[in-house]
């Protein structure tokens, strides 16, 4: 039996311009197994992510933003 252990990592994106770059990255971000939950931030250009760290790692969710269209990285705050 495994547990799964969430993990909550937030980034930083470039190159928001319009509310609808919000429903891209969350719909990409969302198609990765291990990804419970994904919130776009389009005021502070944030994405926060809860997943599961043993399945998809902090590069997976950069290459699913990229694939969106967005340059992000893991941030600290």
């Amino acid at each position: 039996m495994s547990t799964a252990t969430t993990t909550h990592t937030t980034f930083r994106a470039e190159g928001f311009s319009c509310p609808s770059c919000v429903a891209k990255i969350e719909k990409q971000v969302k198609k990765l197994k291990g990804v419970e939950n994904v919130e776009v931030h389009f005021a502070t250009a944030r994405v926060e992510v809860d997943h599961d760290a043993s399945v998809t790692s902090t590069d997976d969710i950069v290459a699913a933003i990229a694939k969106a269209g967005y340059k992000a990285a893991p941030s600290a705050f």
